[in-house]
C-alpha cells in the first residue's frame, strides 16, 4: 500500500513538473514577441528621427539660401534702379546733344554763306585800300578762298582764319611801317622805301632820298611831293625803323573825304 502510494506521488510530481515546465514555455513566447516588437519600434523611431533631423537640416539650409537670395534680389533691384537712373540721365544728355547737333547744322547753313561774303568783302576792301603790303594782303585773301573750298579744314578753323585776316587788316590802320619795294612809274620801276601812316596816307621815297611821292587814292596814282618834304619823310622813315628818336614831322595827307 505504501509502495503504490509512493509511486503515485512520484508520478504525480513528474506530471506536475512537466505541466509547470509546459506552462513556462507558453508564457515566455509572447514576452519575446513584445521585446522584438519594442526593438523594431525603437529602430524605426530612430530611423524616423534621423529622417526628421535630415529634413530639418535641409529646411534650415533652404531657409538660409532663400534669405541670401532675397538679400541678393534686393541688392540687384537697387542696382538696377540705379542703372536705370543713369540710363535715363544719359538719354537726356544724348537728347540735348542731338538738339545741339541739329542747331549746329542750322548754324552751318547760315555760317557758310556768311564766310564767303566775308572773304569777298575783304578782297574788295584790299583792292580799294591804300596799296601797302598789297602782295601779302592779296595772297592772304587768295589763301582764304582756297581754304573755303577745302574739305580737310574744319568749318571752325576756316572761320577762325577769316577772323584772323580781319584782325590783321584792322591793325594795319593803327601802325606806321616801312618796307622796301619797287614803284612802277610810267612803265619804269624805281626801288623805293614805302612809308605808310596807317590808312591815312602812303608815301614812297627813292633810296637816294632825292625824290618822294604820295599815293592819290582817288586817281590811284602816285604824285611827286615837293622837295621841301624830303627831310620830313626821311625823318618819318627813320623813326618807323627805330633808327631815330621820336619827333614831329610834317607831311601832306589826302583830304578826309577821300582817305581810305
Amino acid at each position: 500500500m505504501s509502495k503504490v502510494s509512493n509511486r503515485t506521488k512520484i508520478a504525480t510530481a513528474l506530471v506536475g513538473a512537466l505541466a509547470l515546465a509546459g506552462s513556462n514555455f507558453v508564457v515566455a513566447d509572447p514576452l519575446a514577441d513584445v521585446q522584438k516588437a519594442d526593438s523594431s519600434l525603437n529602430a524605426a523611431s530612430a530611423a524616423s528621427q534621423q529622417k526628421v533631423d535630415k529634413y530639418f537640416d535641409q529646411a534650415q539650409d533652404m531657409l538660409f539660401e532663400y534669405g541670401s537670395v532675397a538679400d541678393e534680389r534686393e541688392s540687384l533691384k537697387s542696382y538696377n534702379d540705379y542703372v536705370a537712373g543713369l540710363v535715363a540721365d544719359q538719354q537726356n544728355s544724348l537728347d540735348l546733344i542731338q538738339t545741339d547737333i541739329n542747331g549746329v547744322d542750322k548754324l552751318r547753313q547760315g555760317v557758310v554763306p556768311l564766310m564767303f561774303k566775308m572773304v569777298d568783302a575783304l578782297e574788295q576792301f584790299v583792292n580799294l585800300d591804300l596799296p601797302f603790303n598789297i602782295e601779302t594782303r592779296q595772297n592772304r585773301v587768295k589763301n582764304l578762298k582756297d581754304i573755303l573750298d577745302t574739305a580737310e579744314v574744319t568749318l571752325a578753323e576756316k572761320y577762325r582764319l577769316i577772323l584772323d585776316a580781319y584782325s590783321i587788316e584792322r591793325e594795319y590802320g593803327s601802325f606806321v611801317s616801312v618796307h622796301t619795294g619797287k614803284l612802277n612809274l610810267d612803265g619804269k620801276e624805281v626801288l623805293v622805301d614805302f612809308f605808310n601812316l596807317g590808312r591815312v596816307a602812303l608815301y614812297a621815297q627813292s633810296l637816294d632820298q632825292k625824290i618822294a611821292w604820295m599815293y592819290d587814292p582817288d586817281a590811284k596814282s602816285w604824285n611827286k611831293l615837293d622837295d621841301s618834304y624830303l627831310r620830313d619823310i626821311t625823318k618819318g622813315i627813320r623813326i618807323a625803323r627805330k633808327q631815330g628818336a621820336l619827333d614831329l614831322f610834317a607831311l601832306p595827307i589826302p583830304a578826309a573825304e577821300t582817305a581810305q
